[in-house]
């Protein structure tokens, strides 16, 4: 078993490696030492052929979101490796795989993750004097990418939005940043990556594969050579961690930083747009001011717009006859905030499900959103404003996906998944005679032992369990 897990460790030299044994997820060597400081658990040892013991530690199994958040917020890279077969199955050792790699900015759990905040990580290449800039927050399914020209571009970037996690080329490394002052100042965890990751043709082969496009035209990429590759190599990097297709991350959004107001990061603080300057707090901030919202993304959004203000006066204007709008018809105003109210966190819902980590009460928070798009659409249409008629022609009622949740989800299914009692009965008719047998058993025995006697002809023939 060591060996095997010496060989897994050997992979992912960079990570803390969570090894799954039967109930525990165990640390051993460095990572042990490691992890038993960090965590405050109890350093053990286990023999393992070596003159010494080799120090160990674990963790339950049922427990680890805290662990593993706990680690991550430090700036600690998680390896997690399950156990891919059934042990009571497998032929020997049971066969173990890495199943993710969890890092600050690749973090989906709910519980570490601010709701009305994006969790960013970014990608920064620095090449012929340029930054090419690549962000994504795969909670979210969120995708950007820009370039800049000069240094502060680039800080301004990465101050107004605050990634907890950079990675970057070796370039980057001897740029001229200081970059001990932009992880003291935004807590960011900062890694270089492999030269491979920034491949131009590599990159670009990524991209395409990924949204299934022959030529990068049709992205908008086209003038974005060095934020192409950022894209590529951020891209790259989140399929080696996360070990999924990333489904939900269906479109790239390339930006001009020209679009937006430049604000230093003193001008920022002073200001208190979205913290206050004394206590890093929400509370008395702008955003805490104006933030009304009734759900997770609106909070989002709204963070968004104050820390990015728009400097064309005709999307300006567009937004401000949406809000003029809004607020003559306060009657149906309130309708919308009322349908908007009950949903929950779709962006985040759908980042459970690609992840196939969603829990059979996540699909029924998911279909009582759906439920509430119709309403909403059918009140935007009382709207006449450019942007809110834009938002109810492009907005997708989702009605098959509502149908197919209500029909197969039962309305009060267990958190568990093994607990059973998901499928709704009437459903799907192979799931109806099983969950029969497993309630009825001795009745269906009985006449399952008349139906062979019958087809046999064997008038003593028994059948038992």
């Amino acid at each position: 078993m060591m060996q095997k897990y010496l060989e897994t460790k050997e992979e992912y030299k960079d990570c803390i490696l969570f090894y799954r044994l039967g109930d525990f997820y165990e640390m051993f060597f460095d990572d042990a030492l490691v992890a038993s400081k960090e965590l405050e658990i109890t350093l053990t040892g286990k023999s393992c052929g070596l003159e010494e013991r080799a120090p160990m530690c674990g963790i339950p199994y049922h427990a680890v979101d805290g662990y593993l958040n706990k680690l991550v917020s430090k700036g600690y890279k998680v390896a997690i490796c399950e156990q891919v077969e059934d042990p009571k199955l497998a032929k020997g050792l049971v066969k173990r795989e890495v199943t993710r790699i969890v890092t600050p900015g690749t973090n989906i759990n709910m519980q570490a993750l601010e709701e009305s905040k994006n969790n960013y990580i970014m990608c920064i290449v620095y090449i012929a004097d340029q930054f090419g800039i690549a962000l994504a927050d795969i909670s979210t399914g969120d995708y950007l990418t820009t370039q800049v020209e000069t240094q502060r571009g680039l800080l301004d970037e990465i101050y107004k939005f605050a990634p907890t996690e950079i990675i970057c080329n070796e370039a980057f490394l001897v740029s001229g940043i200081d970059l001990e002052e932009l992880k003291y100042k935004i807590g960011a965890a900062i890694y270089a990556l492999e030269p491979w990751y920034f491949d131009d043709d590599g990159c670009k082969k990524c991209i395409m594969e990924h949204f299934k496009v022959t030529a990068l035209e049709g992205l908008g990429l086209t003038e974005y050579d060095i934020a192409t590759i950022a894209s590529g190599a951020l891209l790259q990097y989140l399929y080696e961690t996360q070990k999924t297709m990333l489904e939900h991350m269906t479109h790239i959004t390339p930006y001009s930083v020209s679009m937006y107001m430049l604000i230093d990061n003193a001008t920022r603080r002073n200001l208190e747009l979205t913290e206050t300057l004394r206590d890093k707090q929400k509370r008395g901030s702008l955003l805490w001011v104006l933030d009304k919202t009734k759900t997770a993304m609106g909070g989002r959004m709204l963070r968004n717009y104050i820390e990015q203000p728009l400097i064309d006066k005709q999307l300006i204007e567009k937004r401000l006859d949406a809000i003029e709008e809004l607020n003559a018809n306060a009657i149906s105003r309130e309708e919308l905030r009322e349908y908007l109210n009950p949903i929950y966190d779709l962006e985040r819902l759908l980042s459970k499900i690609t992840y196939k980590s969603a829990n059979p009460r996540d699909l029924i928070a998911f279909r009582n959103s759906l439920e509430m798009i119709p309403y909403m659409k059918q009140i935007l249409k009382e709207f006449h404003s450019e942007l809110l008629t834009d938002i109810e022609e492009s907005l997708d009622d989702l009605g098959d996906i509502f149908k197919m949740i209500e029909n197969a989800i039962a309305d009060e299914p267990p958190i568990n998944i093994h607990e059973g009692g998901i499928i709704r009965s009437g459903y799907n008719e192979q799931i109806d005679s099983l969950r029969s047998a497993k309630t009825q058993g001795k009745n269906w025995l009985a006449e399952l032992e008349n139906e062979d006697r019958e087809r046999t002809g064997i008038k003593n023939l028994k059948i038992k369990y």
